[in-house]
């Protein structure tokens, strides 16, 4: 029922056009949940074929509730529509009455430069403590066991750990006297993290990927270069996070304000290409490289950050 409200308030609301293209629902697996209970918050978006949806950025802060994960979009597919699932795991830890607020999502049309926005409705929730009776004297649930002791049990274990004792010796003897016979001379080379990127999308480059059909590993190089560039510039573990949680870290970093919304339309059209087997036009992948040369070129910090790799020579 709450389903169907939604789609009628976006016909109304968006016009008959935008309602035919995208429609959007929100929605908790219950109402009713115990306090610490984790919440599955999950947000169903479909679509037709030639709209590409950029993922909803969840609020930094809930009233009442703790944000816990956000997983990656689960995405199914029909010959005319996309069916994109959001979840998002939340937590509260007082017993109250709260809301989880509407969530814009931004999406935009094929050969339409427009960046539109629908939001889904929003979902009232209950949590509550278990109740405690003080009437009743507190109690066990089992009475504690004794265990016997095993004398032979002990030696057995005792032994052991002196044959692992004696056999790790002899290993570390024959590695010191190893590395001892063995000469090595380490070359320290220092270079900028910028300098380093921007020659990791140059190799990229001039591998053609995309020109040769492999669109999808042409997106997933692209995008881990950044990430990792995100790694070194700023020190986030951007290539543990998902698109959501990597923007959530930028939208905290001073230092990358300026690329947030560049980098939420490149890191939104590589989930596209690599989760819902978008086919991009070639003016996108030629785009994406674009985008990824200015995310790094706007972010050259003023003192040189380097990033130090070591060659060995025997």
């Amino acid at each position: 029922m709450v389903r169907y409200l939604l789609i009628l308030s976006l016909f109304f609301s968006s016009g008959y056009l935008d309602a035919q293209t995208i429609t959007v629902s929100s929605s908790t697996d219950t109402t009713d949940y115990l306090v610490g209970d984790f919440i599955n918050f999950n947000i169903e978006v479909v679509t037709k074929k030639n709209v590409q949806v950029l993922a909803p950025v969840f609020p930094d802060t809930l009233s009442k509730l703790d944000l816990i994960s956000i997983s990656e979009p689960v995405i199914n597919e029909t010959e005319e529509l996309n069916t994109i699932n959001y979840n998002f795991i939340l937590a509260g830890y007082d017993s109250v009455s709260a809301t989880i607020h509407p969530v814009t999502i931004e999406y935009r049309s094929e050969g339409d430069t427009t960046l539109k926005k629908i939001t889904t409705d929003p979902v009232n929730i209950n949590i509550h403590t278990v109740p405690v009776s003080t009437a009743e004297e507190i109690k066990d649930v089992k009475s504690p066991l004794t265990i016997a002791f095993d004398w032979i049990e002990l030696l057995l274990w005792l032994a052991l750990g002196l044959v692992v004792i004696i056999v790790g010796w002899i290993f570390y003897r024959r590695y010191k006297k190893k590395k001892s016979e063995l000469h090595v001379e380490k070359k320290i080379i220092k270079i900028p993290i910028h300098v380093k990127a921007f020659a990791a999308l140059d190799e990229l480059e001039k591998k053609q990927l995309w020109q040769k059909g492999k669109i999808k590993e042409y997106h997933s190089n692209i995008t881990e270069i950044i990430r990792i560039y995100f790694q070194e510039r700023f020190g986030l573990p951007a290539m543990e996070l998902t698109t959501s949680e990597s923007i959530q870290q930028l939208r905290r970093t001073k230092e990358a304000g300026n690329i947030i919304d560049l980098t939420i339309d490149f890191l939104s059209n590589a989930d596209l290409v690599k989760f819902a087997k978008f086919q991009p036009l070639q003016s996108v992948n030629e785009e994406m490289m674009t985008q990824a040369r200015n995310i790094v070129q706007n972010t050259i910090p003023t003192a040189s950050v380097l990033i130090e790799e070591e060659e060995l020579d025997v």
